[in-house]
């Protein structure tokens, strides 16, 4: 790698992962947090899919998109963990170009594929309650499947375009990217280039990312609320609200953080790290058991699962 000067992105080989600007014998202590999480998430969301495709009660659309969910959950943290946790122990703490390019691209392909899929999981909710007895007819098969293809492909759509317009730069001296991960404003930060179609391109990905897809599920939820406040038995009202509560704290907790890495001052990176740490690896931690918690046909399939293992023994 040069020195001195700017280069095209052809030029440049790889990068340096500064990660958290702590003292050196906390790093074993962020290796083991890291594990541990990421251990976490990898039993939790392997778990939830080996429940669902085993159990032929959870055969239907909710259950279908939570798999996917666990699926998505599961691969963009896979994406930025494992590397994260090697260079916690490294003294290099590098990453070449081509692993910078595809970790960015992975990365932003599951999480828009996870922005557009809650939405589908907002409709689904929304054709459950506000119609119940048209809700087989409605969510159909097809329908389930075309709303996560279709997914995937928003997701693959604009992360190429992400990709693509963030490694068009030419790159200073510095190959150091302030971040435990290949993110795409901090890989703009060491940039020689000029940044204005850059950030137009930027903002108009997050508006066609965030706008459909919050619009979908606020209106859905609106319709969801009048229909519940509509039943006359609080029982009613109850069951109904708790076939939705999960789904609307995966919404928060994911809109959320999200929120609060992409409005934390840039002037404190450090912040924007541990926020980004909630996203990455506790949000895809804690949705497992959100939905596990919270829903009695996976506590009874789990509880089938054990039982059966029991009985083997």
């Amino acid at each position: 790698m040069s020195d001195k000067g700017a280069g095209n992105h052809s030029d440049v080989t790889g990068f340096i992962l500064v990660g958290f600007r702590v003292r050196p014998e906390l790093h074993v202590l962020l290796f083991l947090v890291f594990l541990l999480v990421y251990g976490m998430v990898l039993l939790g969301n392997i778990g939830m899919m080996a429940i669902i495709v085993t159990d032929s009660q959870l055969n239907t659309p909710m259950y279908f998109f939570l798999g996917n969910l666990s699926f998505i959950d599961l691969s963009y943290s896979t994406v930025i963990a494992p590397q994260a946790i090697i260079n916690f122990l490294s003294e290099k703490k590098t990453i070449s170009f081509v692993g910078c390019v595809a970790q960015l691209f992975l990365y932003a392909f599951f999480m828009v594929t996870e922005a557009f899929l809650l939405a589908a999981m907002a409709y689904d909710r929304f054709i459950a309650i506000c119609n119940p007895l048209l809700y087989s007819v409605h969510m159909s098969r097809r329908l389930c499947s075309q709303l996560v293809a279709g997914s995937y492909l928003c997701g693959w759509l604009s992360s190429i375009l992400q990709v693509s317009i963030t490694f068009s730069v030419s790159f200073c001296a510095s190959r150091v990217i302030d971040h435990f991960y290949c993110d795409s404003y901090q890989i703009e930060k060491i940039s020689c280039s000029n940044l204005s179609v850059n950030k137009m391109v930027s903002l108009s990905l997050a508006a066609f990312i965030i706008l459909p897809t919050i619009v979908v599920i606020v209106v859905s939820y609106m319709y969801i609320v009048t229909t519940v406040l509509k039943i006359p038995s609080r029982d009613g009202r109850k069951k109904a609200f708790s076939t939705c509560s999960s789904h609307l704290g995966v919404v928060s907790l994911l809109y959320g953080t999200v929120s609060f890495v992409y409005l934390t001052p840039p002037s404190n990176p450090e912040l924007r790290k541990v926020a980004s740490v909630f996203y990455i690896l506790v949000t895809p931690m804690l949705n497992p058991l959100i939905y596990s918690l919270r829903n009695k046909d996976v506590k009874q399939a789990l509880g089938k699962i054990l039982w059966n293992k029991k009985a083997l023994y």
